[in-house]
């Protein structure tokens, strides 16, 4: 029977809209959740009722190991889970891509052939982005990482991913990932994607 008392509900609080100026307005809903592979995360969105802006964020609560995940990836490990953070890089060297973390990051359980697919969709976005005013060896390069991926999905080669999370909140789920601790200067010079504010001494 479903119970209603044992679904969790999310805090919600109102603040004043900061697109369209009305009070009290934003909606601000917080709910804690255990996710697996994440742990502990919080979700927070945020909906005006006034003019409809609304917004969404997962930020994982838990701090493990810096780590380092790499895997040789190849037609046989498309369907490998691999659970990024919103703090994780992606990077694929021999196809001279590395996503970092941004502001807006967020994490995402897929598999390899999800990851594969999202650089392909983001290579795809660039060129048509870029119209008719593409430089030829931006193009070249954009059309021979398109083949690369291809090539990946078909069988025809096998190349590295590497994951790296400075939280230690990220995995590659699969026997012949290798996961190493990250040393304390290695996991420094990872983005995060968080904003730091420096304060000044008086």
């Amino acid at each position: 029977m479903f119970d209603e008392e044992n679904i969790k509900q999310p805090e919600v609080m109102l603040s004043d809209c900061p697109v369209c100026g009305s009070k009290k307005t934003l909606e601000v809903k917080n709910i804690t959740e255990n996710i697996p592979y994440f742990g502990d995360i919080l979700e927070t969105s945020v909906y005006c009722t006034s003019c409809g802006y609304q917004e969404s964020d997962n930020i994982s609560l838990e701090q493990n190991d810096p780590s380092r995940y790499t895997l040789t990836i190849s037609s046989d490990k498309l369907s490998t889970r691999v659970a990024k953070s919103q703090t994780a890089t992606i990077t694929i060297p021999e196809l001279g891509i590395k996503v970092e973390p941004g502001p807006k990051s967020q994490g995402y359980v897929s598999n390899v052939e999800g990851i594969l697919s999202r650089f392909e969709e983001a290579v795809i976005r660039a060129i048509k982005l870029e119209g008719d005013n593409i430089d030829v060896d931006v193009q070249e390069n954009a059309l021979n990482i398109i083949e690369l991926i291809t090539n990946i999905k078909m069988g025809e080669l096998e190349t590295l991913m590497i994951l790296e999370d400075p939280f230690g909140n990220s995995v590659i789920d699969d026997e012949d990932a290798t996961r190493e601790i990250l040393t304390s200067e290695e996991a420094a010079l990872l983005k995060t994607g968080f904003m730091t504010i420096d304060q000044e001494e008086d």
